[in-house]
């Protein structure tokens, strides 16, 4: 019998949920119609030959900000979209900051949705923000929407009126209360204000400046404080919990024992904790300047060794870019985010897979599936699988390539990988049936990304 097939992909190493197989795949109307081996189809069919590629789900990247609206300058949904397709994601979810103003009120969201119209290349959800005085508005970002929402435990930085301020205890606790009410998730940056203040007071009283002067300012005893914190209202609240990009093994294993305890919560952490520490700080410069900071070398095996056991659930790039010139001078000063959202999944093949022969099934699941089905996006995204959206990043695992300020899609073209050698390459990506990447001729002209409300992908509408 011959299949009706829009594409085939022919003869790729396919990364499943719990195995790698050579399999062929049928594409029909956006969705995965089939998979296996030797699929007959029509002389017609157009056919992608993937003989000498692998094909991973596209990530879903669970942590970017793309600054809109207002902010566009910075990064916006065009640059930084384009970006994740040319480094194999096909979903985001996009912060509640640092765009102006906030997502924290319906209005908000009316003008982020506005700003992404017809300028996303991949499918994209939306937080919304936990701050001080908004518990009220939970409910109709929760009814437009949003996906969960997204709160800060230390100062996130900016000025002005329309800021995203840090959460005061009472407000994460009624914030919690609220949220578990609506059934859905909090995001935390879990490190403790009062420490990290302190401490950077003290730094800059004492002319301190440098790149370990800052390092010290938000040590590990910061985040586990405020992990522990977290934890304990949670407990009493019944509230879901996802701790964005965790530096430490040690804060992973608080996290793990509140799972064992029976708690509903989830653990991030991203590619660079695991690839650069704080002394390719000093080398680099302010653009590696992160908050947590990058840890030491023996930090970064532990957090190694919490993966390896499967104690962590998310890899996410936390994706947060900025100007030039605002990454440059002194420590204290420049801008505390990394633009990394188009290396991370080669960063994670290459040093997981190639270079520390982590199973590549696994890598995949924190890369795509644990993040989609964490925030209702699976089974439409996350996985390789018969019904599932066809979003797919074929990667070439073994061309090699040294990253240059040209290769990269963002806006202000800079990252802390630049230079960098990688055993492998992303060759294209497809969403939903569609290649909207392909190495050697770029990306697509139309932007047909859409937007996942959280309510509709549960009932099984298409988003947009």
């Amino acid at each position: 019998m011959t299949n009706q097939f829009d594409l085939v992909i022919r003869k790729g190493t396919v990364v499943l949920r719990e195995e790698v197989r050579q399999f062929d795949i049928g594409i029909q109307g956006g969705k995965i119609a089939a998979l296996g081996e030797n699929l007959v189809y029509s002389e017609d069919t157009p056919v992608y030959d993937a003989e000498h590629l692998h094909i991973m789900p596209g990530m879903v990247d669970a942590h970017v900000h793309f600054n809109e609206p207002a902010l566009g300058h910075w990064e916006g949904f065009a640059t930084g979209s384009a970006a994740l397709a040319a480094g194999g994601c096909t979903t985001y979810i996009d912060m509640p900051l640092n765009g102006v103003p906030p997502t924290v009120r319906l209005s908000a969201l009316e003008r982020k949705l506005e700003a992404a119209e017809g300028h996303s290349l991949v499918d994209y959800a939306l937080w919304g923000g936990l701050v001080p005085g908004n518990v009220g508005n939970l409910q109709e970002l929760a009814e437009a929407g949003v996906i969960g929402f997204k709160a800060f435990m230390s100062c996130p930085g900016g000025e002005g009126e329309d800021i995203f301020a840090e959460v005061d205890d009472l407000t994460l606790y009624e914030g919690m209360k609220e949220i578990a009410r609506l059934g859905l998730v909090l995001a935390l940056h879990a490190e403790s204000e009062e420490i990290v203040s302190k401490l950077a007071a003290q730094a800059l009283a004492e002319g301190k400046r440098g790149a370990l002067d800052f390092v010290a300012t938000r040590p590990i005893a910061a985040e586990l404080e405020a992990v522990k914190r977290a934890l304990v209202y949670a407990e009493e609240t019944g509230c879901k919990l996802h701790f964005v990009h965790i530096s430490s093994a040690e804060a992973v294993q608080a996290i793990t024992e509140a799972k064992a305890k029976g708690l509903d919560v989830t653990v991030e952490t991203c590619p660079h904790y695991l690839v650069l520490t704080s002394a390719d700080l000093e080398r680099l410069g302010p653009v590696g300047k992160c908050a947590p900071p990058l840890r030491k070398t023996e930090d970064q095996a532990q957090l190694w060794a919490a993966l390896a056991a499967e104690q962590l659930d998310i890899l996410a790039s936390d994706h947060s870019p900025c100007p030039t010139h605002m990454k440059q001078g002194d420590f204290f000063e420049a801008w505390g985010g990394i633009s990394g959202a188009q290396s991370s999944l080669e960063l994670m093949l290459d040093e997981g897979y190639l270079h520390r022969g982590m199973p590549l099934h696994l890598l995949s699941r924190m890369l795509s599936f644990e993040p989609a089905k964490r925030f209702g996006l699976h089974p439409r995204k996350g996985e390789i699988a018969i019904g599932a959206d066809a979003d797919l990043a074929l990667v070439d695992m073994k061309l090699s390539y040294s990253l240059q300020e040209s290769d990269l899609f963002y806006r202000h073209k800079h990252s802390p990988y630049v230079g960098r050698a990688f055993g492998c390459r992303v060759k294209a990506t497809f969403l939903r049936g569609t290649k909207v990447y392909e190495l050697g001729e770029g990306l697509v002209e139309k932007a047909d990304g859409i937007w996942l409300r959280h309510a509709a992908v549960i009932g099984g509408e298409e988003g947009g």
